[in-house]
C-alpha cells in the first residue's frame, strides 16, 4: 500500500447513532461544532449527513476534510481548548444522550 503524502488531505469521519428523542439536542451541539470548524484554517469541507428515521433512530455522519495533518491537529487543539473553557465533555454528553459513535481519521493513499 502506498504511504499518504505528507501534505495530502486528511479526513475526519464520524458516525453517530442517535435516538429520535435526543436528535434535537445532539444536532444543536453538532451545528455549533460545525460552525466553529468551518472558521479554522485548512478546513476544506465540513459535511453533516443523515439517514432518515430508522424506527426511532437516526444515523448521522460528519465528514471534515482538512488540507493537511497539521491543520487537523491545530483544529483539534482549538476545539479541546474551547471545550475546556466551556466545561464541556463530549464523551459525557454523548453518554447522557445515549449516542453511539464510531470516529476515525482517514487519509488518501
Amino acid at each position: 500500500m502506498n504511504k499518504p503524502l505528507k501534505h495530502s488531505p486528511v479526513y475526519r469521519i464520524d458516525r453517530f447513532n442517535v435516538a429520535a428523542h435526543a436528535l434535537s439536542t445532539f444536532m444543536e451541539r453538532l451545528r455549533l461544532t460545525q460552525h466553529l470548524l468551518d472558521q479554522l484554517p485548512g478546513c476544506r469541507q465540513n459535511l453533516v449527513l443523515t439517514q432518515p428515521d430508522l424506527a426511532g433512530e437516526f444515523n448521522l455522519m460528519t465528514v471534515v476534510e482538512w488540507s493537511s495533518e497539521a491543520h487537523m491537529a491545530a483544529a483539534k487543539a482549538v476545539m479541546q481548548a474551547r471545550y475546556a473553557q466551556e466545561g464541556f465533555d463530549p464523551g459525557a454528553f454523548m453518554r447522557e444522550l445515549g449516542v453511539m459513535a464510531d470516529m476515525g481519521t482517514y487519509r488518501t493513499v
